[in-house]
């Protein structure tokens, strides 16, 4: 294996060495959603050096087990739980093939970080302590399963094709979470909505001229647990403009770019559109008044936010027509996008949400799609068949799919009773428990195991799904030795 010496010195003298060594080889594997190959045979061959039973499932889902310390073998069997891909983002300046290449890994402080890119400590943290914990001869455990799944970041794949016979476990400690000493008993359910509107083309005056918009700075960040951050939306900035800019002059919209992920908050959007040459000066003073609105507005959540308008250098003379242009500006710009109901039954929960995701033109359409979420399924279809409705008014066709459920929180969970005893007897503090917007396995895996029991817990993660993605050093350190006094006392609670 390659490993570039900058990612060495970053997790250089780091405790527990062999946790970030197993990142560190972790970290120069390429797996982002729906190329996990490398990653599970990895896994693989990590069980057979090791001695661990390693299964793969018709799936691809990866299960290790190893057998419990000596002493412990009355102890219930516990499942670890992660996935192996990871959401794969990078600055627009930065060269990158995510097929390939390695992520390099920097430090900040007690922050690890990528150059350039999505760190993948989402969910590739959770793989390095599994690991850590299936071989430390330090630690005494009862019997040990991981599941590690495919797929997670783009439709919970390999979640909904586990194969439940391989697991044994009806206790699961899924890994996926980002807040040291928060464990999570719930989670939001999901959905998407793909527009796709037929491009109307049309002639291009002689006295139009061609200009580039582009909405960039913004933080963007995870579509789920920060959406209630209210980051500024680079998609709905863009359409900011360009709908106002079409009440009182015209435009065509020869290309259009925004967002790369279902569940990630679009930072970046641009707009290459033709226009009246006599609406330069008008469109120029458009920019500079919705950039200054946008500023105050986002002057907390997303202070950095820019916009670039510039003239387009050979934009080729084809474009869809002035009424399909301000239709679509009008589209995106009454789209849902943001928190939409706050919970009433869990303070500071948001119920439910829209990120309007991803805006392109593919093979002759303009092509938009939004992901949904929320804690109650009815909340959850109305706000996607309420966007859905909205793309169907533009003359757009609208499908709704890749629904998943919820994790109805259950407060009375014995799990989450031990691991609450575990963390105030290791700590000396009282854990938070509660239920979370992101969307997490448990719900799905719990479906499948008739008895399953579980709880979502993780070291302190920020910006998770951007190019901002940290990983907290000491705090890791800190979540790995916790899991190791639980699982050396999980039996006696």
């Amino acid at each position: 294996m390659n490993i570039p010496k900058e990612s060495k010195r970053a997790v250089e003298s780091l405790e527990p060495q062999a946790l970030w060594n197993y990142f560190l080889e972790i970290s120069c594997i390429p797996r982002e959603s729906g190329n996990e190959r490398g990653i599970r045979e990895y896994l693989v061959q990590f069980a057979k050096e090791h001695g661990i039973q390693a299964f793969v499932d018709k799936t691809g889902n990866v299960i290790l087990k190893t057998a419990a310390s000596k002493g412990y073998e009355h102890y219930p069997s516990v499942a670890l739980q992660g996935h192996m891909d990871m959401v794969c983002v990078k600055d627009p300046e930065i060269v990158h093939d995510f097929t390939k290449d390695p992520i390099i890994l920097q430090r900040d402080g007690d922050w690890l970080k990528a150059k350039g890119t999505s760190l993948g400590a989402d969910n590739g943290i959770a793989i390095a302590m599994i690991l850590h914990l299936f071989t430390d001869q330090r630690l005494t455990h009862g019997p040990l399963e991981a599941i590690l799944t495919i797929t997670e970041e783009t439709g919970l794949v390999g979640a909904f094709g586990l194969d439940p016979a391989l697991v044994q476990s009806r206790l699961m400690i899924n890994l996926d979470s980002e807040e040291e000493g928060v464990f999570y008993i719930g989670c939001a359910g999901g959905i998407e909505v793909d527009g796709k509107l037929p491009i109307e083309y049309a002639e291009i005056p002689q006295d139009y001229v061609p200009w580039e918009l582009t909405v960039h700075g913004l933080h963007g960040g995870h579509s789920g647990s920060e959406i209630d951050k209210q980051y500024a939306n680079a998609i709905e900035c863009c359409a900011r403009i360009l709908y106002h800019f079409s009440n009182d002059s015209s435009f065509m919209i020869s290309d259009i770019n925004g967002g790369s992920k279902r569940n990630v908050i679009p930072s970046h959007c641009s707009a290459f559109v033709w226009i009246p040459k006599d609406k330069e000066t008008h469109l120029k003073h458009k920019v500079e008044q919705i950039l200054s609105e946008l500023k105050t507005e986002y002057s907390v959540s997303d202070p950095a936010i820019s916009i670039r308008l510039q003239p387009s250098q050979g934009l080729q003379r084809k474009a869809a027509s002035v009424n399909q242009s301000k239709i679509l500006a009008r589209t995106l710009y009454i789209t849902p996008n943001g928190v939409d109901k706050m919970s009433m039954t869990m303070k500071g929960l948001v119920e439910t949400s829209t990120n309007l995701a991803i805006v392109r033109k593919e093979s002759g359409a303009f092509e938009f799609i939004t992901s949904h979420r929320s804690s109650v399924q009815s909340s959850r279809d109305h706000i996607a068949a309420k966007t859905a409705a909205v793309f169907s008014t533009s003359g757009a066709t609208a499908k709704i799919s890749n629904g998943y459920p919820s994790w109805t929180p259950n407060p009375d969970s014995p799990l989450a009773r031990r691991c609450s005893h575990a963390w105030k007897t290791f700590t000396g503090k009282e854990p938070v428990v509660t239920a979370i917007h992101a969307g997490l396995e448990c719900g799905i895996i719990n479906s499948l195991i008739e008895g399953m029991d579980s709880v979502s817990l993780g070291p302190n993660l920020k910006n998770v799904h951007s190019t901002a993605e940290a990983c907290a050093i000491s705090s890791t350190a800190r979540v790995i030795d916790f899991l190791g006094h639980l699982l050396a006392s999980i039996g006696d609670y």
